[in-house]
């Protein structure tokens, strides 16, 4: 017997909550309700989720501190639920490193959706133990290593969401090669993802405030059509 997916839902609105629940049972996932950030942070642990749907306005620690505290020791996914709609919320809640992003009020099926979407990608993506070598790319100053996900740069370790680290390595790991915005949000987010390319942007400025440009390569802009790892 197929073990159901455990989805772990954040969410102080109890109403709101159960209706997720619901939904999400129906299509044989298993899930677990909890109502502030400090529950959320205790029953990781234990239940062990395969996703996160989590609330930003959460009495105590709030969603976003949630997220940061997960995302210091798991690279579980998770999707952020919030009234909250400006791109500022967006922004920062992608920065620290959630998969998705949800306004309130949604559509049940969209959040099934999206949740399917966000696990399939998850599920593709190479494990560490499953692979005999790392997956790693070095240049002068900078090594990215994908296996272990960290960045060594100028000698020292830099703090990155999982995202950041995936977008980077891929630019890195083709050298030279230019990437539209829409097949950076293929090949990182997948084609499901539902956001829009500014989400590439502001990774991309995320990384530049972190990784300048060295003498051997850079992040370069291609006006009009991406980005890519310029090598000189």
């Amino acid at each position: 017997m197929v073990n159901k997916q455990k989805i772990l839902i954040v969410d102080d609105d109890y109403n709101i909550a159960e209706l997720i629940s619901l939904y999400l049972t129906k299509e044989c996932f298993d899930t677990m309700i909890v109502g502030d950030g400090e529950s959320a942070l205790a029953a990781i642990p234990t239940f062990s989720p395969n996703l996160i749907l989590l609330d930003l306005m959460l009495p105590g620690i709030d969603g976003y501190q949630v997220c940061r505290e997960v995302r210091a020791q798991s690279n579980v996914p998770i999707i952020m639920l919030s009234a909250k709609g400006e791109i500022f919320d967006k922004v920062l809640g992608l920065e620290l490193g959630a998969d998705d992003y949800m306004e309130k009020p949604f559509d049940s099926k969209e959040l099934v959706a999206r949740v399917k979407a966000v696990l399939r990608r998850y599920k593709a993506a190479p494990s560490a133990p499953a692979k005999p070598s790392e997956e790693c790319v070095e240049y002068p100053d900078l090594i990215i290593n994908k296996t272990n996900y960290s960045v060594t740069y100028m000698g020292k370790k830099v703090d990155m969401p999982p995202k950041e680290l995936e977008l980077l390595y891929f630019l890195a790991s083709s050298p030279n090669h230019v990437f539209s915005r829409e097949q950076l949000l293929d090949q990182i987010w997948g084609y499901e993802y539902m956001g829009d390319t500014r989400t590439v942007d502001v990774h991309i400025k995320r990384l530049r405030e972190k990784i300048k440009d060295h003498a051997n390569w850079k992040l370069s802009t291609i006006w009009g059509i991406g980005y890519k790892f310029e090598v000189r």
